[in-house]
């Protein structure tokens, strides 16, 4: 993949983790809000999650209920998506892809109602409990969850570490606006990588 940086902080250590952002059957499945080449991604992203289940932490974005719910524009939101609500899908679209879920435990399972994972304390508290203050960031959507999963974890002081053949996006073009931003405008703060790149520095 052209016009990666790199690991230029070095290695990987026992203080990193895989932050592993909605791969859900809600993006995978013929819904909506289907990501057309997540099962793509998936073995990649799988890749990853074997070498260190243990260290994994997946996210899972929970719509709402029905229609109506949210405060302020969140409640425009699932208006808008009503077909997204869980009264309107079966349960198992929340759930993770199974060939993830099965590396839990010894991976843990986080859920968030909103884009970033870190309005909601858990998250961040868990992580430092663990002692980790590196992050590697996968998953969908390169330009919505994903970004706002990086964004948080930099404001946070965290190392940030994104394998950009593990993120997928339902958006080809803001997919690769987001490839550039990433390489560019946070250059010093995100590190890009491929994935036998950073599994060769995580050992």
């Amino acid at each position: 993949m052209p016009d990666e940086k790199g690991l230029y902080q070095g290695p990987l250590g026992e203080n990193c983790a895989h932050l592993c952002i909605d791969m859900q059957n809600l993006f995978a499945e013929k819904t909506d809000w289907h990501t057309p080449w997540m099962k793509r991604v998936l073995p990649v992203v799988e890749r990853i999650v074997a070498a260190h289940p243990e260290r994994t932490v997946f996210t899972r974005f929970i719509t709402a209920a029905r229609t109506g719910e949210g405060e302020g524009t969140w409640r425009h939101y699932w208006e808008r998506w009503k077909s997204m609500t869980q009264e309107a899908l079966p349960p198992s679209m929340m759930e993770l892809i199974p060939s993830l879920a099965r590396f839990v435990p010894p991976a843990t399972v986080l859920d968030k109602k909103v884009y970033s994972p870190w309005v909601q304390p858990e998250l961040h508290a868990l992580l430092k409990g663990r002692g980790v203050d590196t992050l590697i960031i996968t998953g969908a959507e390169t330009d919505v969850c994903v970004l706002g999963a990086v964004l948080g974890a930099v404001d946070l002081g965290y190392r940030v570490v994104v394998p950009t053949d593990a993120l997928c996006s339902s958006s080809d073009h803001t997919h690769d606006a987001l490839l550039t931003l990433y390489r560019e405008r946070y250059g010093q703060q995100v590190e890009t990588v491929t994935t036998d790149e950073l599994l060769e520095a995580w050992r």
